[in-house]
């Protein structure tokens, strides 16, 4: 499948663009990263130089500290070694970007990770027209189907509701980095006279870059700053890694849940030993990833990770030239030393 003229090709330091020499989302590290957006198996420290959409800039410095890095806003069109680089919105996270490669009359489009339904911290999916795309199968089966956001923001305001009245502290499990702010900015702030909201320390960093970077959220709490009395009426959001910690024994009697997309399999949920699980994800379901796909006009899609197989059969069957890249992208939790389990 790969050519001589490909835009984007597969190196042992990642996704490379050999007219432009620079990388994608590298995992080793290269003189040139464009980086699609902060998470950990995406953006990694020790590149010479950074770029990303502008409005990454806060969660990359939160994430990397201060390296050279340069943005560019949605849209704009830079030139580098003949090769014209523009960021669009991914819908993923706050500053996540597909990235737009045009050269010789070609155009590709390396998506990075992507949702194609609505979040109130970032801009939407936009489909950008291209040759190739390249693309994330992260929940790439048929069986994964999302419902809609604020349905499930119901779920987790009425769970917390009939907790607080019950007495007992609401513990939903989120990743610390785009999961805990789509949450806290979803929920219903009327209930916030019920119990406050607190937050785990590892949320704190990222809170406040959302916050810098103008998305609004609602008041949030830590540990010690809160009366123990109202710990029990509280809405407390920690990473996964929490689960079955020490940190959890201030809150006393507690009901537990995980906001993530692989709630949709009972036996995820079954393992984890929670009371609930909401269904709740930053990654395209399986008629978004086909929407998306689709949109582009690619007769070309390259899958970099996820269910990959099942995606590039399917698509192969459909009639597309559909083929893969090995990488070492995963899950927002994988690469994310504050939110493994």
């Amino acid at each position: 499948m790969p050519t001589m003229d490909d835009l984007v090709v597969a190196r042992p330091q990642g996704l490379y663009c050999p007219p432009g020499d620079f990388y994608i989302d590298p995992w080793r590290p290269v003189s040139h990263a464009l980086i699609t957006h902060a998470h950990g198996d995406h953006l990694r420290a020790g590149h010479a130089h950074y770029l990303t959409a502008e409005p990454g800039r806060q969660v990359v410095q939160a994430r990397v500290g201060n390296v050279a890095l340069d943005t560019l806003p949605y849209g704009e069109r830079l030139v580098h070694r003949g090769v014209t680089v523009s960021f669009h919105p991914a819908g993923h996270v706050l500053g996540s970007a597909q990235v737009r490669l045009e050269h010789g009359g070609r155009v590709w489009v390396v998506s990075g990770d992507y949702k194609t339904g609505p979040d109130p911290t970032c801009p939407p999916f936009e489909p950008v027209r291209c040759d190739t795309f390249i693309t994330e199968s992260t929940f790439g089966l048929p069986v994964f189907r999302w419902a809609p956001q604020q349905q499930v923001f119901a779920e987790i305001d009425t769970w917390w509701r009939a907790n607080a009245a019950a007495g007992r502290a609401s513990v939903l499990y989120a990743y610390a980095f785009g999961k805990a702010q789509r949450v806290l900015a979803g929920i219903d702030p009327a209930i916030g006279p019920i119990g406050p909201i607190v937050i785990h320390g590892a949320m704190s960093a990222m809170n406040d870059a959302y916050r810098a970077s103008g998305v609004a959220l609602p008041p949030t709490q830590l540990v010690p700053d809160t009366d123990p009395a109202d710990l029990r009426r509280a809405l407390v959001l920690a990473p996964p890694s929490a689960q079955g910690s020490p940190w959890l024994k201030r809150f006393g009697e507690f009901s537990d849940a995980f906001a993530s997309g692989w709630m949709q399999l009972r036996g995820t949920r079954r393992r984890r030993g929670l009371d609930r699980g909401f269904v709740l994800s930053d990654h395209a379901d399986w008629p978004g990833l086909l929407e998306a796909i689709t949109a582009t006009g690619a007769p070309r899609v390259i899958v970099t990770h996820g269910y990959v197989d099942p995606l590039v059969r399917y698509l192969a069957e459909q009639g597309w030239e559909a083929g893969a890249f090995k990488t070492e992208y995963g899950d927002e939790a994988e690469g994310d030393p504050e939110v493994t389990t």
